[in-house]
């Protein structure tokens, strides 16, 4: 009964692996970050209403917080992992 030890690992239920969900959020975050940068340029351009603008880049700023939380909580386990005994 062997574990197999990529990033996607674990599929139950149709729930994608850690990997998967860190995929999907990386990938929500540039499109949100693409998003807001359009609406900037619209904006510029007398396209846009400004709380349009406001809403995309508050999107964008609270999808990359959540990716770099994501990465930090990542980071403190692999360091609590090199600390242990072997």
């Amino acid at each position: 009964m062997g574990v197999d030890p990529g990033l996607g690992a674990g599929d139950v239920g149709g729930v994608g692996g850690f990997g998967d969900i860190l995929k999907s959020a990386m990938t929500d975050a540039v499109k949100a970050s693409k998003h807001a940068e359009t609406q900037m340029a619209a904006q510029v351009a007398g396209r846009a209403e400004l709380v349009d603008v406001v809403t995309a880049i508050s999107a964008a700023e609270a999808s990359l917080e959540t990716v770099m939380a994501v990465r930090d909580q990542v980071i403190s386990a692999y360091q609590e992992i090199m600390r242990m005994p072997i």
